[in-house]
């Protein structure tokens, strides 16, 4: 048995207890338990906790591991312009440049 807080996704800060207790709520689907923690939601999308909560759902629920199916994912809701990850922050050129 582990002692204190163990985190199984570390950008929504979503524990075992957390995972657990949902669980014992009655949200037995991978999808249902995301809504209701949050986990998968921040910058890794679930690529760090996905396999960690997959396992203890498959582990408290009786399922195999195999039968967990990955979480929908979803796009954001206001697209990124390609422009504005390509901007250096400069919106006019540097005049003491040489180009």
């Amino acid at each position: 048995m582990s002692r204190g807080k163990v985190i199984l996704c570390r950008c929504e800060d979503v524990t075992l207890s957390d995972v657990v207790h949902s669980i014992e709520l009655g949200y037995t689907d991978i999808e249902e338990v995301k809504r209701y923690t949050g986990f998968g939601t921040g910058p890794c999308q679930g690529k760090e906790c996905h396999a960690l909560v997959a396992a203890t759902l498959a582990e408290r629920t009786g399922a195999s591991p195999e039968s967990i199916e990955p979480f929908t994912s979803r796009s954001p809701i206001s697209p990124t312009p390609f422009g504005l990850l390509a901007s250096t922050g400069d919106s006019e050129p540097d005049p003491g440049r040489r180009g």
